[in-house]
């Protein structure tokens, strides 16, 4: 059901429907790195860089290369951050976006079944905020195990695991679901979704692709809670419409 939802969504990211949608997030995404990497690289040099020039303010020429090696570890150090600021900066620029996904997948691929409502406008910004800080805070913690092998890479899987398969999969029932419906919903099938939050993951530990992990994974998720509802028909009679 979950490999279903998956190759499901990847079609979609393809269709000529969605391609709209692909571009803007993709361009969008970009430009915010972009930006938000120049802010990291301004801010180190103005206030760390001073800092370090100072604490070795007499440091003899034969020692010059401990620049370049703190050159390096900074200019690494400022790529992991901006790794880590992947998924929370594309989802907030892909929430703008992703109640389009879902309506034409829903249209597309469940005509028979009742339309979904989109979140308000600033409902979706606040929920897209919230998530932000919930993601890096997350990653913050599987930042913390990095010095621990093997043990850093379980907890980035289990952290967006988790974090995203939540956040997505309640997005999808909510469409459909009262709040607290939905959010029922999603405990009573944690596993299923944080398995399939656990696909999102994997998609984006995938450099450059990952850009377009809110889209995949909204897609991912209509696809499950669709096939969820129908496999558990109590729940059914509480779809709105």
């Amino acid at each position: 059901m979950i490999l279903d939802a998956a190759a499901l969504s990847l079609r979609n990211l393809l269709a000529p429907e969605t391609r709209g949608v692909f571009w803007k997030t993709l361009g969008l995404s970009i430009l915010a790195l972009i930006g938000l990497w120049l802010a990291l690289r301004e801010g180190f040099i103005l206030y760390v860089w001073p800092w370090f020039a100072a604490f070795f303010p007499a440091t003899p020429e034969w020692a010059g290369w401990l620049t370049l090696i703190f050159g390096i570890l900074a200019s690494i150090g400022l790529a992991l951050a901006l790794a880590l600021l992947i998924a929370p900066i594309t989802a907030i620029i892909a929430g703008l976006f992703l109640d389009d996904v879902a309506q034409l997948i829903e249209k597309r691929d469940y005509p028979a079944d009742p339309a979904g409502e989109a979140m308000p406008m600033l409902a979706a910004i606040v929920s897209s905020v919230k998530f932000f800080g919930v993601v890096i805070l997350g990653n913050l913690v599987a930042l913390m195990l990095l010095a621990l092998p093997g043990i850093n890479l379980m907890a980035f899987f289990l952290v967006n695991g988790y974090l995203l398969g939540r956040e997505f999969f309640e997005f999808a029932a909510m469409r459909l679901r009262p709040r607290a419906e939905a959010l029922d919903f999603r405990r009573k099938h944690s596993g299923t979704v944080f398995l399939g939050g656990l696909v999102i993951a994997g998609f984006l530990a995938i450099p450059i692709v990952n850009l377009l992990t809110p889209l995949f994974a909204a897609g991912l998720m209509v696809h499950l809670h669709k096939a969820l509802t129908r496999r558990d028909p109590s729940f059914s009679d509480l779809l709105r419409g």
